[in-house]
């Protein structure tokens, strides 16, 4: 049973061998994936949303309201298709159909599933697997961001511009986040192939404790968890969803690099948001969630990781992580954009090189004796803990007392006002004492202007 289980497990070779219907099919099927989730994902985060918020959500068209996102769809159809007349007509056209034929594409080097038999020919359930696949991935995520860019600027408007920028910064900044998580899964499973590092989370790990052999997890959720954070992170500001969703903040852009759009455009950037979101949760499944082999305690069962059933659980996967989404945009606030690239820069990639550091460390010290390892990486726990402790503080000095402030002004200063925040009195009104009166005081005649 092994061995039926270990021929599971796709290769690079298993690739290329299939008729071009076949091939025609699963492109049909990955499509179909990508297009179906972000319709229900529609649904889905309003019906989440509305849960959270004391509010039952779509629930007129159709059962459940599952054909309200249907009607919302044909509905911006038949709109008016408005043209702004500075607009560069051509990228101004394509620009919405950028963003999503790139989300669509990273679907084709996401493993579905094992291989499987379909008209009696074996082959996995993936449309294709390249040695540097996720690269392939990052490259579809790099191109996405020249349909917002591009449609900010051909907008003719300086508020959609400003936004196309700024959506740009906001991406590359956390692009190079999510790439440098990625380093981590590279060192661990030795491969940049998706199926190669799918079958390498389903090998397990052993740790070797007290001369002991103990079975660890192999998802690298578990075993890379820092790389898992900033990653998921990353993907979150990288589909501009809440509480990174400054592309379109209203209160500051109208509405961001889309302000100028409408009709079916305007839908297939609004959709594109969420084609981005269900890739980026196939992408995570893949590279940290084991991919489409079966949670414990379901790997209990012999067959769990055979035939069809993988697809249920990669499915389960990406629903988990598309309800993690929109909890995130129900829960937080939008931060501020300094805020938000300060994170990106000054905390998540400064943690993620001290990881990746770290990782190549104990990587390094894996066939050394276990006494040396102890030793290693003792030294290297306490210089780190050195370099907390000692790390010189970010507090402001405190200030001088304001008396002092004043004293220290040079000569010829410009005159300052009274620094008891009292207010002379007014040389043009007559009073008995030359102070100001308690405000509970009725002024008498004599304090009245002349």
């Amino acid at each position: 049973m092994n061995l039926y289980l270990a021929a599971q497990d796709p290769t690079l070779a298993d690739f290329g061998k299939d008729p071009w219907w076949l091939v025609l099919i699963k492109i049909v099927f990955a499509f179909a994936f990508g297009l179906l989730a972000t319709l229900l994902g529609v649904w889905f985060e309003r019906r989440v949303v509305g849960r959270m918020a004391v509010r039952p959500g779509p629930n007129q068209v159709g059962p459940f309201g599952l054909l309200q996102t249907l009607a919302d769809g044909l509905k911006m159809a038949f709109k008016e298709d408005i043209l702004p007349k500075a607009a560069d007509k051509v990228v101004y056209f394509f620009a919405p159909t950028i963003s999503v034929i790139c989300a669509v594409t990273a679907l084709s080097v996401v493993p579905f599933g094992p291989k499987v038999s379909i008209f009696g020919h074996w082959t996995p359930l993936q449309v294709t697997d390249v040695s540097v696949a996720v690269l392939v991935l990052l490259a579809c995520s790099s191109m996405g961001i020249y349909g917002i860019v591009l449609g900010g600027w051909a907008s003719g408007s300086t508020y959609p511009l400003l936004g196309g920028l700024r959506s740009t910064a906001q991406m590359i900044s956390y692009e190079v986040a999510m790439g440098l998580s990625i380093v981590a899964v590279f060192m661990t499973a030795g491969t940049m192939s998706t199926s190669g590092i799918v079958a390498a989370q389903g090998d397990g790990t052993q740790l070797t404790i007290a001369g002991q052999q103990v079975p660890a997890p192999g998802w690298y959720a578990i075993l890379l968890l820092p790389s898992f954070i900033i990653f998921f992170i990353a993907t979150v500001g990288e589909t501009n969803r809440a509480p990174f969703d400054l592309p379109e903040a209203e209160s500051e852009l109208v509405a961001g690099f889309m302000t100028e759009y409408s009709s079916l455009k305007f839908a297939l950037f609004m959709l594109s948001e969420y084609v981005s979101m269900v890739t980026m949760s196939a992408v995570t499944t893949t590279l940290f969630l084991g991919g489409w082999r079966a949670p414990w305690p379901i790997t209990l069962w012999a067959g769990a990781n055979t035939g069809w059933w993988p697809m249920l659980w990669f499915f389960g996967k990406v629903i988990a992580l598309v309800f993690v989404f929109v909890w995130l945009r129900g829960t937080l606030p939008r931060l501020r954009y300094d805020q938000f690239m300060r994170f990106g820069w000054k905390v998540l990639l400064p943690i993620n090189l001290v990881w990746i550091l770290v990782l190549a460390g104990l990587r390094s010290i894996e066939d050394w004796q276990t006494k040396d390892r102890l030793v290693a990486t003792g030294i290297g726990a306490g210089v780190l803990l050195l370099a907390t402790l000692f790390w010189p503080s970010r507090k402001k000095e405190p200030a001088p007392p304001l008396q002092e402030q004043v004293n220290s002004r040079p000569h010829g200063s410009f005159p300052l006002p009274p620094m008891d925040l009292q207010v002379p009195p007014s040389p043009r009104t007559r009073r008995v004492v030359a102070e100001r009166e308690p405000a509970n005081v009725v002024a008498g005649p004599d304090s009245r202007e002349v």
